[in-house]
């Protein structure tokens, strides 16, 4: 493993393991489901939510791959919206939707009965169009040893040295995420590209995108530029 994959690895693991002890998101089950019932929970205060078992992309029906999991995995539950609008305060979507976090299921509100646990990926955030009220949530099960599909985040860092940049090019930010197939343990928050060292006419491609090596792009072709340096435009009459 090279140098700059062991200090990224290690400061995306203090960061992820951080978010983690700190925000263990607490649920209680919910049995009835329609619309009359999650505002009536939303009203309490209370955010619909649902966890399920993504199917395992690395399974190949012989019980590799990771933990297989049965229907009783799949869990309809409410959340407290306090708790999970101060998890999007201190991790911004769409951050929050490549992040993992501990779940905790108790038999009711305020219950020390643990009913069920284990980490949780978030993958849908429901919000009402014109107020930006969360509506619901919707996670799937990331224990360590199962593979799921994630959308990362891409963020661009260098742009203050970037010499294309310097000399008046603009960044054309092509691809604002990309998609691999993950194990659990390695899910990246975001993926940085570097572009401290691209001139105007520049490309990064997705093949050249750093990333931990268990990885696996789902892209049929990795020649697809994620950004590119582009020359200013110039006067209509030039």
């Amino acid at each position: 493993m090279s140098t700059w994959w062991r200090t990224a690895v290690a400061g995306l693991r203090k960061t992820t393991e951080a978010a983690r002890s700190y925000h263990t998101i607490q649920a209680i089950p919910r049995e009835i489901t329609g619309n009359r019932v999650s505002v009536k929970d939303r009203a309490q205060g209370r955010i619909p939510a649902v966890v399920f078992a993504q199917p395992n992309p690395s399974a190949d029906g012989d019980g590799g791959g990771g933990p297989v999991r049965s229907v009783s995995r799949k869990h309809l539950l409410t959340t407290e919206r306090k708790q999970i609008q101060s998890i999007l305060k201190s991790i911004e979507l769409p951050y929050f939707c490549s992040t993992t976090f501990p779940l905790q299921i108790r038999a009711g509100s305020g219950s020390s009965a643990l009913l069920e646990s284990g980490n949780v990926l978030p993958i849908k955030v429901h919000r009402d169009t014109e107020t930006g009220k969360l509506l619901n949530l919707v996670f799937v099960w990331a224990d360590e040893g199962t593979t799921l599909k994630v959308d990362v985040p891409v963020v661009f860092k260098g742009e203050d040295v970037c010499p294309g940049l310097k000399k008046g090019g603009m960044l054309n930010k092509i691809r604002a995420s990309l998609k691999y197939k993950c194990p659990s343990e390695h899910i990246p928050q975001k993926i940085e590209v570097d572009i401290s060292n691209l001139d105007i006419g520049d490309r990064v491609f997705m093949r050249d995108v750093k990333v931990h090596p268990s990885l696996e792009l789902l892209s049929k072709n990795d020649l697809v530029p994620v950004c590119k340096i582009v020359a200013a435009k110039l006067d209509s009459t030039e």
